[in-house]
Order: structure tokens, then C-alpha cells, then sequence
């Protein structure tokens, strides 16, 4: 799990800076859309509106673009689209799983962009439910250790009580990891506190992982980076663990 963790946060920074911020823009305002939609655009009682939001604003998405998102989905402006989830499952090198998370308003575009960017590199799909049960469905929470006045003692002095399940030291950040539905009030118990975080999601967490090697790894994220630039794709999920010392070696 951690090391899986520790890859999908280098992503999240690197999406910022990089040449993918049009594309991670995207996914974010979509996600917007689909939180106003499913829950109003009242943040005050929409938690999974504001976490998007939240999320939107650490990645610089510009202000007017979340408004006209949260409008558009909450069916107060025109424009908004009828975005379905659809998970696609499949494995990569060394028989690593993987989860794909797609939103989209045409579920067979979507089948055949996953099917043939996951089989023309170097992966293969799975049948529905041959995958996920090596997963579990967690809230996430990011906190950066940026500001050097978190630790991880005091992270779980705030956090346990709220519903927290375990805290996990990712280097640059701490993974806090609860069930679903105790996601609102530890986010909501940091803020209390003063503790300033980088993401709270939900996710899909592996039960176990696999250690890969560096040639592995770099198969591995190849392919996850062919899948994360499909427009229908938000988020992919992996059960395999890479080192430090791998990471280094790829970076």
C-alpha cells in the first residue's frame, strides 16, 4: 500500500508542474460537476463538493472555472453532462492489478479507449470482479510535512478519535487512511486543529502488494501513464509496492 501511495503522491506534485496540468485541470473541474450534481452546489452540506473543490484549489485550478463547474452540475448554468462512473479492471507487468476509474457521458467510448491503451502496452484486461477484490474502498487524507510542525504523535492525537484507521509516514507526507464514511469528520477534525492537508479522497486501497523491481516499475507506470492521459480516465489504482531505492533509481 505504501508504496503505491508514495508513487500516486509524486504523480499528484508532478501533475501541477507539468505538462499534464491542462488534463489534470480537466479531471478536476469534472469532478466538481459530478459532486454538484449528485449533492447541490451548497458546499455546507455537499462534503464530497468540498473536498473537490479543495483539491481544485491546491492544484491552481483558476476560481471562475470551479464556480461555472459547480453551476454547471448543479444544473444552475447550461453545459453540464450526465457523467457516469465506470470501473475497469486489468493487470500490468508482473502480474500487477490494476483499478481504472473512469467518468464519462459515453461508457463505449470509454471500454475502447481503456481496452486498447492497456492491451497496446504491455497489459491486459480482466473480467469485472476478478480484480477488486484485491482492493478496499478507504478515505484518504493528505497532509504535507512541508511545514515541519506535524508530526506524526500529533497527527494521531487529533485524528484516532474522529475515526481514523492508521496513520502512514510517506516521507514527504503522512497518509491518513479511515473508512469512507469517517472521511468528513477526521478532515473535518484536522481543520479544527489547525493542520493544514494537500487532498482528502476516497480511494481504492490494496488488501496486499507486490514488490517490484526497477524494470517492473518503470512497465508498470509506462502503462499507467498511457491510461491516466485518456479524457474519460480520473484515477488508476495499482497493488504493487516500489522501494525507496527503486524510486530513486527511476527518478
Amino acid at each position: 500500500m505504501s508504496g503505491h501511495s508514495k508513487w500516486a503522491t509524486t504523480k499528484h506534485k508532478k501533475a501541477i508542474i507539468d505538462s499534464r496540468r491542462a488534463k489534470n485541470f480537466a479531471k478536476l473541474i469534472k469532478a466538481i460537476e459530478v459532486s454538484a450534481r449528485a449533492g447541490g452546489a451548497d458546499v455546507s452540506g455537499n462534503p464530497t463538493l468540498f473536498d473537490a473543490i479543495a483539491k481544485a484549489k491546491k492544484s491552481s485550478v483558476p476560481a471562475d472555472n470551479i464556480d461555472r463547474a459547480v453551476k454547471r452540475g448543479a444544473g444552475l448554468e447550461t453545459g453540464g453532462k450526465e457523467w457516469e462512473t465506470i470501473m475497469y479492471e486489468g493487470y500490468a507487468a508482473g502480474g500487477v492489478a490494476l483499478m481504472i476509474e473512469c467518468l464519462s457521458d459515453n461508457r463505449n467510448r470509454a471500454a475502447s479507449e481503456v481496452r486498447v491503451a492497456v492491451t497496446r502496452n504491455g497489459g491486459n484486461m480482466a473480467d469485472p470482479g476478478s480484480v477488486s477484490y484485491l482492493f478496499n474502498r478507504k478515505g484518504v487524507v493528505l497532509v504535507s510535512k512541508n511545514s515541519g510542525k506535524v508530526t506524526e504523535d500529533s497527527l494521531l492525537e487529533v485524528v484516532l478519535d474522529a475515526g481514523a484507521d492508521e496513520v502512514n509516514d510517506l516521507g514527504d507526507s503522512f497518509e491518513i487512511v479511515t473508512q469512507p464514511s469517517d472521511l468528513v469528520a477526521v478532515r473535518t477534525s484536522l481543520q479544527t486543529a489547525g493542520i493544514d492537508y494537500d487532498s482528502a479522497d476516497t480511494s481504492f486501497l490494496p488488501t496486499m502488494s507486490i514488490p517490484i523491481d526497477a524494470e517492473t516499475a518503470k512497465k508498470v507506470f509506462d502503462l499507467i501513464e498511457v491510461i491516466e492521459e485518456l479524457d474519460d480516465v480520473q484515477n488508476v489504482y495499482g497493488n504493487f509496492d516500489v522501494s525507496d531505492e527503486v524510486m530513486a533509481s527511476l527518478s
